[in-house]
């Protein structure tokens, strides 16, 4: 099994930046996908951001050019910076990882945490 956990989230106000990060502990034989979604109450979860184990990024139309998704492999840990935060930024985010561990890769998840941007 996969365990993630979120850090980071919090009060900030427009303007401001947060830094989320997500670790990933347990029995892991590699990692693909590392990828962050958020979730306002009565919608869809909404992708925002995801990085290979190449690297490669992808960002949702409404965070490029404010958010950033890295990774640091040794760690087991993906880090989204988000930066020029917006009032409609506010809403709880996931973390997401694909991972493999004695089972065939599987999409994990974390908690979430709470991220509130104050106008």
């Amino acid at each position: 099994q996969v365990q993630l956990v979120e850090s980071g989230g919090g009060l900030v106000r427009a303007g401001g930046s947060l830094e989320l990060s997500c670790v990933a502990s347990g029995s892991i034989f590699s990692i693909n996908a590392m990828r962050w979604y958020r979730q306002v109450p009565g919608k869809q979860r909404e992708l925002v951001a995801s990085i290979t184990s190449g690297g490669i990024t992808n960002y949702a139309d409404s965070v490029k050019g404010r958010f950033t998704i890295s990774r640091d492999n040794a760690k087991n840990t993906v880090y989204l910076q988000m930066n020029n935060l917006r009032p409609e930024d506010t809403t709880v985010y996931y973390c997401n990882v694909q991972a493999r561990t004695t089972w065939p890769a599987r999409d994990y998840w974390g908690q979430g945490t709470q991220v509130t941007v104050s106008s």
